[in-house]
This record gives structure tokens, C-alpha cells and sequence, in this order.
């Protein structure tokens, strides 16, 4: 029985790589370790070191003198962000980051329950192609594009001459702080950009969602009587949630965080993006601007606090 067994074992392979690969075969966690490092130190030096020096510079403040930095730990910094302007800036961008999510969330739902009920084959095909087609083209040249279509002498503007509605968008155009002069320079124009950007992402993972509910439980509620809003809020809403909580995650911190539409399409008025990179680049104040960068950051931690209390992840 010792013999077989004695047999039954590969002899050990000479050479560095041999004796290695023997090693991790009676050590498999050690090879699993050894995986892990590179990915594990790109994550904690690149990404979580630079998050915890940009949390270590908010608390440093500006000398209002002589504009150096003053490295003593306050947070007079943070008492800033109370100010008038910069509170503005930091509502403002919340709400359009929630509407946006809120508009987004509302067109994709009949989009996502279409293409995951009733399409097959090319059709299904076709809605891939439909949503990730955007996702293709170059980020810059969706924005400047928008400006084009959204200017005063944009085609938007020609279409609604040619359909006598002009007086119509005057009208919106005539609404308090979301109007302006042109579609291009208002709030309406920088909502409408943001929603046309970010729609794949709430999309996507709506309809993921909606492929994994079973189509019996849909029939089932109406079998008993249930009337289409009610399956609606007692059946699907519920089982679609984990995709719409993945979706707003998407839209809510990619509007958060976004510079370049806020500053090719809208008004003057600053976001959080903007406001960061003007306190960085042009005032020089980097702890200010580390503090506004943090806002989007604690802001999207209490949202993905709320959601999972509310059990919106348990169905991932």
C-alpha cells in the first residue's frame, strides 16, 4: 500500500519555475495572495490614497493674506461650503442631479420593459444598438453637438418655426431661473443634455432587472383580479427596483461630478464640477476645492446608506 502510494506522486521538477510551480500547488493561497497584490495596491495607492489625501487637504485652509496654504487640521474649510454662493452652488447641483435621475429613471422604465417583454431576435438587436450606439461616439462631440441643436439658431429652434410654435418655446424659454435667452444657455438645456448622456446607464440596467422577472407573476396578478397600475407598484416596481437603484446610481454621481456640460451647455451659474476645478485652477484655493469634491462623494454615501436599508440591493 506504501509502494502505491509512494508511486502515486509526481516527483518534484527542477529549475526556479519547477520548484515555484510545486510550491503553489501545495500552497494555493499563497498564489491566490500573490494575484491579489498588484490590484490590491493599485486600489489602495491610486484610488483610496488619493481620496484620503484629498480628504486631508479639505481640512487644511487658505491664508487670506498671502494665499498660502495653511496645513494646521480646521474646519473652517467645510464652514465655507455654509456660504450663500457656495451653498447655492452645491443645491443647485443636487437638483439637477435628482431631476435628471428622476427623468432618466421615467423615460428609460417603458424603454427597458419593452425591449426585456416583447422584443426578440433583430429587434432585440436593434434596442442594443439603439442604447450603446451614443456610448460610441466621442463624449465632447455629443455635448458640442447638443449646443448646435439647442442655439437659437439651432435646427430645435427651426422645427419649432416650421410648426408655428415658436411662441411655445418662448414661453418655456420666458420661465424663471431654468429660461434664458436660448435652449443652450438655460437649466432646461443642461437637463436635456445630461438626460440624453446618461439615459444608456439607467437603461441598461433596468432592463437587466426586468429580464429576471418571471413573466407567470405578471399573469399571475392579473388572474387575480389586479388592475395593470397595480401589478405595476405591487409587482414589477418592486422586482425592478435593484436595476432603477443601479441606473440612479449611475445618472445621480455621474451629474454630481460632471464638469464639461455644465460649462459648454447652461448658464453661468457654477456646479460642484465647475467649482472645483475654478477653486483649483484659477483661485488657487485647493482646500476649498478639496471640500467641495467631497460633498458628491459623502452625498453618495448616504444614498447608497439609504437604498440598502431600504433592501433595494438584496435582489443583486
Amino acid at each position: 500500500m506504501s509502494e502505491v502510494a509512494t508511486t502515486s506522486i509526481l516527483p518534484g521538477r527542477g529549475g526556479v519555475m519547477g520548484r515555484l510551480s510545486d510550491l503553489f500547488w501545495r500552497r494555493p493561497n499563497l498564489l491566490l495572495l500573490l494575484m491579489l497584490v498588484p490590484p490590491v495596491l493599485w486600489l489602495g495607492i491610486i484610488y483610496i490614497g488619493s481620496l484620503i489625501a484629498l480628504l486631508l487637504q479639505s481640512f487644511f485652509s487658505i491664508d487670506e493674506f498671502s494665499g498660502m496654504i495653511n496645513y494646521e487640521l480646521t474646519l473652517s474649510t467645510y464652514g465655507q461650503l455654509l456660504n450663500p454662493a457656495n451653498f447655492d452652488i452645491i443645491l443647485r447641483t443636487v437638483l439637477m442631479a435628482a431631476v435628471v435621475t428622476l427623468a432618466s429613471a421615467v423615460l428609460a422604465f417603458p424603454i427597458a420593459y419593452y425591449a426585456a417583454r416583447y422584443a426578440t431576435g433583430k429587434w432585440k438587436a436593434f434596442f442594443y444598438l439603439g442604447v450603446m450606439l451614443p456610448l460610441w461616439s466621442s463624449y465632447l462631440v455629443k455635448v458640442y453637438a447638443w449646443k448646435l441643436i439647442l442655439a437659437k439658431e439651432g435646427i430645435l429652434t427651426w422645427i419649432f418655426a416650421q410648426l408655428h410654435l415658436t411662441w411655445l418655446l418662448d414661453a418655456i424659454l420666458a420661465i424663471p431661473v431654468i429660461g434664458g435667452n436660448s435652449l443652450s444657455i438655460s437649466y432646461i438645456g443642461t437637463f436635456l443634455v445630461f438626460v440624453y448622456v446618461w439615459l444608456p446607464f439607467m437603461i441598461l440596467p433596468v432592463q437587466a432587472a426586468l429580464e429576471r422577472v418571471p413573466g407567470n407573476l405578471i399573469e399571475a396578478s392579473g388572474d387575480l383580479g389586479a388592475r395593470p397600475n397595480q401589478t405595476f407598484r405591487h409587482v414589477l416596481l418592486p422586482l425592478a427596483l435593484p436595476g432603477l437603484i443601479a441606473g440612479s446610481i449611475f445618472t445621480f454621481s455621474l451629474t454630481l461630478g460632471d464638469y464639461i456640460i455644465p460649462q459648454i451647455v447652461g448658464s453661468s451659474r457654477l456646479f460642484i464640477g465647475q467649482a472645483v476645478y475654478a477653486q483649483q485652477g484659477t483661485a488657487g484655493n485647493v482646500p476649498l476645492a478639496a471640500a467641495f469634491s467631497v460633498v458628491p462623494i459623502v452625498i453618495m454615501g448616504v444614498y447608497l446608506w439609504a437604498a440598502k436599508r431600504m433592501g433595494a440591493f438584496d435582489a443583486l
